[in-house]
């Protein structure tokens, strides 16, 4: 699973398949009385409000955590209503106008700057962004706001959680670090950050924070006490990278044009490939599943389980009966992944089990899922009809038996021994 933009997350094993696009951690991420404040003053107000006196310039300085302000030739007319229209389009910023050059000063606005101009300030190590070299009109604006108005890294909280999953920016790059490690590799990872404005959210998650950041490292798979730097698309995909060996300021910059690219490794939890996969149930996990499930020469049906799931365990001994039956056919693989502790990009779960199909030289394309009974009948026909390899089972011979011709059939295993509705499932049966 992967983090989904909500404000509400809940902390379940019931959703900890690696591909459900969720993290549920419980976090009352309700807005803070500022954000509620500024957007009822947008839905109501102006949009834009008026600072022509110095005292009312300390006022709005000391209150506020982030404020734009336009340095105009006049509060009325045009560039006024463009500031205007550009304040609404964000509903968490107030923005302010004045045509007082001291007002500007205290704004750290040169008084003798050409008109219009505009300056955000904020109350983080960043304190100050300029509007330059683009066109004073609402969406330039609006864009100049939307990348500069988020801390340079965001410290992952209950109360910032919905700045990190609403935010339109959806590639990010996350420091996994315990709070002691925190003071030598925040200012490395804050200056990375000023080099990727509007194009990625840096993230810091201190990984001995039982309340948020435990569960978020242990969901992104990151172990030990030891800093990492993970890349994370954030959509849909859900792909992860890491940055391996030490954080210094150039290699978590270079990584993160590398992820811009698309020139990463993706990076996938997974438990320790088996020394050993003789089984008739081969054992998938992160490292190997490109190996076993998308081998072109193969069609390979893949359960997806957790091994606390009581519906897994239930179909368990059917699975192991199918895979007994097919043990002889080479171009069929039944395999099976933890989906708890192991995921890939191609494998999406949005529950337990989730069973799928990977057609023998169709790997580039999604795989089936596979939505019929769970009987060994029902799956070994869903293989015939949809195997891109056909196949038939060959039964062992045996020597000729001296049974007399009136002598009854034996019975049909249990695994098999269902009514005969139609002629096809008797064909399957007998095949089985």
């Amino acid at each position: 699973m992967s983090w989904r933009t909500s404000t509400t997350f809940r902390a379940s094993r019931r959703f900890t398949s690696s591909s459900t696009a969720s993290i549920k951690l419980i976090m009352a991420a309700a807005p803070s009385k500022d954000a509620i404040v500024t957007w009822i003053k947008k839905k109501i107000g102006p949009g834009i409000y008026n600072i022509t006196t110095l005292d009312e310039a300390e006022r709005v300085l000391t209150s506020e955590t982030k404020v734009v302000l336009g340095y105009l030739n006049s509060l009325v007319g045009s560039e006024s209503e463009v500031l205007a229209d550009a304040s609404r389009l964000e509903d968490d910023v107030n923005f302010y106008q004045t045509t007082n050059p001291d007002v500007a000063k205290i704004f750290h606005l040169d008084s003798k700057v050409n008109r219009p101009a505009l300056v955000m300030v904020k109350k983080e190590t960043e304190k100050i962004s300029y509007f330059a070299d683009g066109k004073f009109d609402k969406s330039t604006i609006a864009d100049f706001v939307f990348s500069n108005k988020l801390p340079l890294v965001t410290i992952f909280t209950r109360e910032n959680a919905p700045s990190v999953f609403e935010s339109p920016i959806k590639n990010q790059l996350l420091l996994f670090a315990v709070s002691n490690d925190s003071e030598k590799l925040l200012p490395v990872f804050e200056e990375a950050a000023k080099s990727f404005k509007g194009k990625l959210i840096f993230v810091y998650v201190q990984m001995d924070n039982e309340d948020v950041g435990k569960p978020v490292s242990e969901y992104f798979g990151i172990t030990g006490e030891a800093p990492k730097v993970l890349a994370y698309t954030g959509n849909d995909d859900a792909k992860k990278h890491i940055l391996d060996g030490e954080l210094t300021l150039d290699k978590i910059k270079t990584f993160g044009e590398d992820f811009l690219e698309g020139k990463l490794k993706p990076f996938f939890k997974s438990d320790p490939i088996p020394e050993t996969n003789d089984g008739d149930v081969k054992i998938v996990v992160g490292n190997n599943f490109d190996e076993i499930v998308l081998d072109e020469s193969k069609d390979v049906l893949l359960e997806i389980y957790a091994p606390w799931c009581g519906h897994c365990q239930a179909f368990e001994p059917t699975y192991n009966k199918l895979a007994k039956h097919l043990r002889g056919v080479d171009s069929i693989v039944i395999a099976k992944m933890d989906g708890t502790t192991n995921e890939h990009h191609r494998a999406k779960s949005d529950g337990f089990p989730t069973i799928l199909f990977f057609p023998a030289g169709n790997k580039s394309f999604d795989p089936i899922n596979v939505d019929v009974d769970r009987t060994v009948v029902a799956l070994y026909k869903f293989l015939k009809k949809n195997a891109s390899i056909p196949f038939k089972i060959q039964k062992p011979t045996s020597a000729p038996k001296t049974e007399k011709p009136t002598s009854e059939p034996k019975a049909e295993s249990s695994d098999i021994k269902e009514s005969h509705e139609s002629s096809s499932d008797k064909d399957v049966k007998d095949e089985l």
